[in-house]
């Protein structure tokens, strides 16, 4: 988890969402990464998306059946995957997934609603709590500022306390 906090400072210093995860396949990380949403302005380009495009590539160059290595990938995240990081690692039958704070926004793992309780079981391990309050630390220092690529709407107003300090 600590590596995947890194890959979560990482982003937060790039102005992403900090969420970073690993891939973690027969005890190798063969895939790592964090959000690139506000990089690419693709909303689809969670943590979770990115990682699991670099192992199709990894299957690919190893001529690995890509169907296969899912089956045995341990999922290790800094924040609950949201539901469509959830459905996409159920899906692909991914069986562990590790993750550091709830997601009370979007978490697809219970938090907001259980995908696997509805979409499959082949998800057999699922646990939050790891190191959670270092990635909502994180996220804390995300959210104290603007997301620069937020629709004008969207971008937080400061009210006259935190403008007149």
């Amino acid at each position: 988890m600590r590596t995947a906090l890194g890959y979560a400072d990482s982003a937060l210093k790039r102005g992403e969402v900090p969420v970073g995860c690993l891939f973690i396949y027969k005890n190798e990380i063969i895939a790592n990464g964090s959000n690139t949403v506000n990089e690419t302005k693709n909303a689809t380009r969670h943590a979770e998306m990115n990682c699991i495009d670099t192992v199709l590539e990894w299957c690919s160059s190893q001529s690995k059946p890509y169907r296969e290595i899912f089956k045995e990938i341990m999922v290790v995240v800094t924040v609950e995957p949201c539901i469509m990081c959830a459905a996409a690692m159920i899906e692909l039958e991914i069986p562990k997934v590790i993750y550091g704070c709830a997601n009370s926004r979007f978490g697809g793992c219970g938090s907001v609603f259980d995908v696997k309780a509805v979409y499959s079981d082949s998800v057999s391990d699922i646990r939050g709590g790891v190191f959670a309050d270092e990635a909502i630390n994180l996220l804390k220092l995300f959210y104290k500022g603007e997301n620069p690529n937020a629709p004008k709407c969207k971008v937080k107003k400061k009210n006259k306390e935190q403008i007149s300090n």
